[in-house]
């Protein structure tokens, strides 16, 4: 029987998509902390989120099991629950509105900017109800969303600020960070963003009430951590005051993410080149739009989002096939959420979202990541030239 073909280590890709940026002395860091008696819910940990606390100038970070569980003890932190909406960007990764489900509120769908992909906040303004009580605006590919405005609307309306900033560790506006700005703040360190613990988050708050909720809630509402329960001669007492989770990040997965970080600034730079050098090569091309460049702040980088428009002689998805065929690998951020049979039963909101829908069509992500060498973007940005012209 012939096996099946893997796909992530298909010889015949030139290009990929993404490549996590592992290190020796990040497998290094890993071996160490796999010596340590206490491999989970420890020191590593604690440095971590203290590490992280002060990369985002925020006063509490709490590390988590991933993104996903940073969302669900975020929104269960601001309150939200059964009977309650919570105004979400239909272009965005189903886990932002997943997590509103398994709180037992109702995700309500709003469109995005056609130039930015960023959630739009007219149509958040438009979506607002008496049920509602929380926003959660993604800062989409790294670009910081109009998130000034998005604060006048939840003040005014009195509703909580959940930051989406999976794809924006490191995105600023006036050196204030992403997740700094609403009162919580969600990251991502999946194998494919920025920098990676494999799986993992974590939430930032200024708010000691918050902070509070999410330590307990994420240990089974257990009272002390592991390494306080050990240090205090008596490891089983302790009080469980919340009917809590198991979303601890551990310490392997910590010490990974202390060794990454320090060098996130200068990845995210390389990330910031490689966009520029696709931007100013591929601008030229009818019927291809680049993203739009960002002003008075900075942005991560996440990701490379071309639009590819009915100028264009291939629809996007001939054109990922080409691509594909001249060994590119290529992506699409994301499928709209109400093309999702849960969010069709469940979401309330299902009209005015044109720009979403019709964006989907067009956004091709191409390859980006900081080790990306500029042979290899000229192969991308050639093998489009060649399609166009043959």
């Amino acid at each position: 029987m012939k096996s099946k073909k893997d796909v992530f280590n298909d010889n015949s890709i030139s290009v990929p998509f993404v490549i996590p940026i592992i290190t020796k002395e990040d497998k290094l860091a890993v071996s160490k902390a796999l010596d340590s008696v206490l491999l989970t819910d420890g020191p590593k940990l604690r440095k971590f989120e203290k590490t992280f606390s002060k990369y985002t100038n925020s006063l509490h970070a709490v590390g988590v099991s991933n993104a996903t569980s940073a969302l669900m003890l975020s929104l269960k932190s601001c309150g939200i629950g059964k009977g309650d909406e919570v105004i979400v960007p239909n272009l965005t990764f189903v886990a932002t509105a997943s997590a509103i489900i398994h709180c037992g509120a109702t995700p309500v769908l709003a469109d995005v900017e056609r130039d930015t992909l960023n959630i739009d906040p007219i149509s958040i303004q438009n979506n607002i109800t008496k049920n509602t009580k929380a926003i959660i605006p993604v800062h989409f590919a790294g670009r910081i969303c109009k998130i000034k405005q998005i604060l006048k609307i939840a003040k005014k309306n009195n509703l909580k600020i959940i930051e989406d900033c999976a794809h924006a560790l490191g995105s600023r506006i006036d050196k204030k960070h992403v997740g700094t700005f609403g009162d919580v703040g969600c990251f991502s360190f999946y194998p494919t963003k920025n920098f990676t613990t494999i799986e993992g988050g974590m939430i930032i708050t200024n708010s000691k009430k918050i902070s509070d909720y999410v330590l307990l809630a994420r240990n089974h509402g257990i009272t002390k951590s592991l390494d306080n329960r050990f240090s205090s001669g008596k490891p089983w007492d302790y009080d469980v005051k919340e009917a809590g989770f198991n979303f601890r990040l551990d310490e392997i997965r910590s010490a990974l993410g202390l060794n990454q970080i320090k060098r996130l600034d200068k990845l995210n730079q390389l990330r910031k080149i490689a966009s520029n050098y696709y931007s100013t090569k591929l601008k030229t091309i009818d019927g291809i739009i680049t993203p739009l460049a960002s002003k008075n702040n900075e942005n991560s980088f996440h990701l490379y989002i071309i639009r590819v428009t009915k100028d264009f002689p291939l629809s996007r998805d001939m054109l990922f096939k080409k691509l594909l065929k001249s060994g590119i690998r290529t992506s699409v951020h994301y499928k709209p959420l109400n093309k999702f049979t849960l969010f069709k039963k469940m979401a309330n909101s299902y009209d005015g979202l044109e720009n979403s829908t019709s964006l989907y069509d067009e956004i091709l992500s191409l390859p980006l990541y900081p080790t990306i060498t500029k042979s290899k973007q000229d192969y991308v940005i050639n093998s489009i030239n060649n399609i166009l012209n043959s």
